[in-house]
């Protein structure tokens, strides 16, 4: 199970639909076992397969919740669906997200608080469950790379603005930038 490098913003695995999943294969469990080390040498609470450069439409994530799901699982060719998104400016405060392939930085955002997620995990079991809460808004925030987004691709025009600058600051709009967790520092800091 080998932790894999995480690619950053330009890489164009990021910016383009996922496709399906289709065998559930040890390939795929593979794939699944190298993610999930990944996540965990990255700190993060969830990795989607795009973000180690893998055009496939699966997740891994650990996280607690309230819902009654797994705190630790994947989700392969997920569907979700949302409940309604206030129209509220986001709060800095509790509404700000990191990202893996966007290293070190954090914007708030507003999204759901509820998901309804359906799919399969790694055995090709189906899922359907309900989340709630942060919970949910993690599930939307992998959901979103499977079909090429960013969650500082959805900022609204106040923190578009300060990412675009930190992106151009960085020369994160183009290809080739990576990180290895385990070895490369946190990037958020989780290694002092």
């Amino acid at each position: 199970m080998p932790v894999r490098p995480v690619v950053v913003y330009g890489e164009p695995v990021l910016h383009c639909r996922a496709a399906e999943v289709t065998a559930f294969d040890d390939d795929l469990r593979a794939l699944i076992a190298d993610m999930s080390e990944t996540m965990h040498a990255a700190n993060g609470v969830g990795l989607a397969a795009p973000q180690i450069g893998v055009g496939l439409r699966l997740f891994t994530y650990t996280m607690e919740n309230d819902d009654g799901v797994p705190s630790e699982g994947v989700l392969v060719n997920p569907r979700i669906v949302l409940g309604k998104v206030s129209g509220a400016q986001p709060d800095p405060d509790e509404e700000a997200e990191g990202c893996l392939s966007a290293p070190g930085l954090s914007f708030p955002l507003k999204r759901a608080d509820y998901a309804r997620v359906m799919g399969y995990d790694g055995e090709g079991n189906q899922l359907d469950f309900e989340a709630t809460g942060w919970f949910a808004r993690m599930l939307q925030h992998e959901y979103d790379h499977l079909d090429g987004y960013l969650y500082v691709d959805k900022l609204n025009t106040k923190w578009a603005k300060r990412w675009k600058k930190a992106k151009k600051s960085l020369d994160w709009g183009v290809p080739g930038n990576s990180w290895l967790p385990g070895v490369d520092p946190d990037p958020f800091g989780h290694d002092h």
